[in-house]
């Protein structure tokens, strides 16, 4: 079990919670199994995360690849149909896939188009935190750091969004839905530790939620309250990750009474590290 979870890029803690027994069933989904289509609820799988990464490294942009057909996916599948002579109707199935086989052999390994357009739209940049559109979400016992770093957020003139909701998914399904820049979440652990992850599979990474966590990483190094916990960067399927649409971040730090203590101290670093992330990207 801790394999698996290792592998796709869950905690490996050995246990079949929810979010392990979800990875388990879309794992079973292999390419040409099933017709792919648009529905509602959206399909998840790793033939969806196949389709995606094919498509991607034909030209044809699907968004990240997380495995979840969305209209995204589903217009970029259409736009390859039409491309090659097949009825566009946006459904994969055995013509789809034999057609999707023949010319992915010509393709490279690369990153895809998503990753090439994920930087350029980094590297426009938001000008300033002025600009920038910030949820702010918590996870058990960090209330006080969030609301710290909203206040210090908006008399910077940024426009932010704290979010307290249990669910890693609500959080995410309500950052894409404010139409955020960025999402920077934080979690208490029991154990002296600070990591930040960011989203990453093995096909496909998040190139600004890499940046970002990196730039919070640096940050945090220099915080005396924290250098000791040794800060790292981890990419990671975690849900709250992988539903998002923006560049977005989970910040690990514990024990909770440690990061609330550290309030201020976190509050300047984080301050610093998305400065710093938006002068790089811009």
């Amino acid at each position: 079990m801790r394999a698996f979870q290792t592998a796709r890029g869950l905690h490996a803690d050995g246990v079949c919670d929810e979010t392990t027994w979800t990875a388990l069933v879309e794992a079973s989904w292999r390419f040409g199994d099933r017709h792919l289509v648009l529905t509602l609820p959206n399909l998840r799988g790793d033939d969806v995360a196949e389709l995606q990464s094919r498509l991607a490294r034909l030209g044809f942009d699907c968004g990240r690849v997380d495995g979840i057909l969305g209209p995204r996916t589903a217009q970029a599948l259409a736009d390859f149909q039409s491309n090659c002579g097949l009825i566009a109707d946006g459904i994969c199935g055995p013509e789809t896939v034999r057609t999707i086989d023949r010319v992915s052999s010509q393709t490279g390994d690369g990153p895809g188009v998503a990753t090439v357009r994920e930087r350029e739209r980094l590297r426009a940049g938001f000008g300033s935190v002025a600009h920038c559109r910030v949820v702010l979400g918590q996870f058990g016992g960090l209330s006080t750091l969030t609301r710290t770093l909203s206040r210090e957020f908006r008399q910077l003139g940024a426009t932010v969004m704290p979010l307290d909701e249990p669910d890693p998914v609500a959080q995410a399904l309500a950052a894409n839905h404010f139409g955020a820049h960025a999402y920077l979440g934080f979690q208490s652990h029991p154990d002296p530790i600070a990591t930040a992850y960011y989203y990453k599979v093995p096909t496909f990474e998040s190139v600004g939620g890499r940046a970002l966590a990196e730039a919070l990483v640096n940050e945090l190094a220099a915080v005396p309250a924290i250098e000791h916990l040794a800060p790292m960067a981890c990419g990671m399927r975690l849900p709250v990750l992988r539903e998002t649409r923006m560049p977005a971040v989970l910040l690990t730090i514990g024990p909770a009474r440690l990061a609330t203590d550290a309030t201020a101290q976190l509050t300047s670093a984080v301050l610093r590290a998305l400065d710093l992330w938006i002068l790089r990207t811009g």
